[in-house]
């Protein structure tokens, strides 16, 4: 027997407190216990999300608030400038087009940034177009994307929306919602805010919600103007996961304890020991500027099978890893710093796959990326407790 462990990008492993308080006998969402959990709630995700706006609480996966900030934000025919750089980018890509809005799409390269002056480029050349859709960190590739320029970019039209996926970026990076100009700021249960899945969140700043009576996209379930209205109000407009808001008013308090400062730079701390520990193993990282702290992501070397070194890893040590997804299935593992992780897991994690590399040929010297992981960690000096 091994101690399993998750160290994909999401879902995550989920600490001991929250899993407690998921556990805790179901109330009725109309009740005065829920308005008073409900009312907690709402107070911390602004502190999470950065911002004095409400954040809608809805019942889903990231991929459903994705959608639900995307019909009630455009309208058909709308223009809107996309960044595609990984399987995320792809999504709002494909997701504009399946409600019949046009996507002006700027084609990065997986593994590297987008240039905020390709995206002034992009908006000079369409004028009317309504915004940018982007994401914070791309977990498919391990970058993140400078979103504070472009909101500078954006916003040199002062009509213009930045939406913001920040699904595995909220409460990992610093993301100052209302200081930058974020319109709509994304995430989901199963990331940095180490539940399970169920739930999607989309912030909304004063421009974004004046934006919700233009909308012509069709809905129900994600109506956000609803949302809002009955928000305000400590209820729901439909039945929530009662549970999962357990976890997350645990979860919340949690962040709240830690400081949103503290907790970005321990999953700083995190990405930067991984980095450092495969390069010292002579691995090449996908990315070479611009790091995601949710996750990292290496070349596997060549004539190696990513799944097989995976697979490997998983039944030797109980570590999940991720692997490559689109065009980099098979040629990337992707390693996740969300959730119940801290160092030592992170070490952990590399003296797996250092063996698991051995095991399969690859001439490493066993030890080198434990070594330099232990190294980084104590000239870093961070010391705190996991998620």
């Amino acid at each position: 027997m091994v101690k399993p462990r998750l160290l994909t990008p999401g879902p995550v492993a989920v600490p001991e407190r929250v899993a407690r308080a998921m556990t805790r006998p179901i109330i009725h969402h109309r009740s005065s216990e829920f308005v008073e959990l409900f009312k907690g709630i709402r107070a911390d995700l602004q502190y999470a999300f950065q911002t004095q706006q409400e954040v809608c609480i809805l019942a889903c996966s990231g991929t459903g608030a994705m959608e639900a900030a995307l019909c009630n934000l455009l309208s058909p025919r709308d223009r809107v400038v996309v960044v595609r750089g990984g399987k995320f980018g792809d999504r709002w890509a494909e997701l504009c087009t399946t409600f019949g809005v046009d996507p002006i799409c700027i084609d990065v390269e997986w593994g590297r940034a987008v240039d905020p002056a390709d995206v002034r480029k992009a908006f000079d050349h369409h004028p009317d177009a309504k915004g940018l859709l982007v994401q914070a960190s791309e977990t498919s590739t391990g970058v993140f994307h400078p979103v504070r320029a472009l909101a500078q970019v954006v916003h040199m039209q002062p009509d213009r929306l930045l939406i913001v996926d920040a699904i595995s970026a909220v409460a990992v990076h610093e993301l100052r919602m209302d200081e930058w100009g974020i319109d709509a700021l994304i995430s989901a249960s199963q990331k940095a805010l180490s539940l399970p899945p169920g739930l999607g969140f989309v912030a909304l700043s004063s421009l974004a919600q004046a934006a919700l009576s233009r909308s012509r996209l069709p809905k129900y379930y994600f109506d956000l103007a609803r949302v809002l209205e009955t928000q305000r109000r400590n209820q729901t407009p439909f039945t929530p996961p009662i549970s999962l808001l357990y976890g997350l008013a645990e979860s919340l308090k949690m962040i709240v304890e830690e400081g949103i400062d503290r907790r970005v730079q321990r999953h700083e701390v995190m990405a930067r020991v991984v980095r450092g520990a495969l390069s010292a193993m002579g691995l090449e990282l996908l990315v070479n500027d611009s790091h995601s702290f949710a996750c990292t992501a290496v070349r596997v070397p060549d004539g190696i099978d990513g799944k097989v070194v995976q697979r490997r890893i998983l039944e030797d040590h109980g570590i999940r890893l991720a692997g490559g997804q689109g065009r980099l299935k098979g040629k990337i593992l992707r390693m996740g710093h969300l959730g119940d992780l801290d160092v030592l897991d992170m070490i952990a994690a590399i003296s797996a796959i250092e063996t698991a590399l051995a095991a399969l040929g690859y001439p490493v010297k066993l030890g080198e990326g434990v070594r330099a992981a232990t190294e980084l960690n104590h000239e870093l000096g961070f010391r705190g407790d996991s998620a």
